[in-house]
C-alpha cells in the first residue's frame, strides 16, 4: 500500500512542481515522499522510477501525439541521428525516471540515517 501510495504522490506532486517551477523540481518532489514515507531503499527508487517514467512518458507522448509527431520526427533526428520519435519519448521518460528515481534513493537513505 505504501508503494501505490508513494507512487501516486511522487507522480501528483511531480507534476503539479513542473507547472511552476523548472524541470528538476521532480527532483525535489521525489526527494520528499521518499522522506516522508517510509519504505526500503529498493523500492523507494523503483517508486520514483516507476512514477516518473510514466508521468513524463504519457505526457510526451500526449503532447507528441498532439502535432502529429512533428517535432518528434524533427529532434530525434537532431539527438538520436533516425527519424524515430518513440524512442523519443522512450529516452525522455527514462531521463525523468533516472532523475526521480535517484532523488528517492536518496529521500529513502536520509529517513534511514536519522533513526
Amino acid at each position: 500500500m505504501k508503494f501505490i501510495v508513494s507512487l501516486l504522490l511522487t507522480a501528483l506532486l511531480s507534476f503539479a512542481a513542473c507547472l511552476y517551477l523548472p524541470w528538476w523540481s521532480i527532483a525535489l518532489a521525489a526527494f520528499a515522499v521518499a522522506a516522508l514515507i517510509p519504505q526500503k531503499p529498493g523500492r523507494s527508487f523503483f517508486a520514483g522510477f516507476l512514477a516518473l517514467f510514466l508521468l513524463w512518458g504519457l505526457l510526451s507522448l500526449w503532447m507528441s501525439n498532439a502535432n502529429e509527431h512533428i517535432l518528434a520526427h524533427k529532434i530525434s533526428l537532431l539527438m538520436l541521428n533516425m527519424d524515430n520519435p518513440w524512442l523519443l519519448v522512450l529516452a525522455t521518460a527514462l531521463i525523468g525516471a533516472l532523475v526521480a528515481g535517484f532523488a528517492a534513493l536518496s529521500g529513502s537513505f536520509l529517513r534511514r540515517s536519522n533513526r
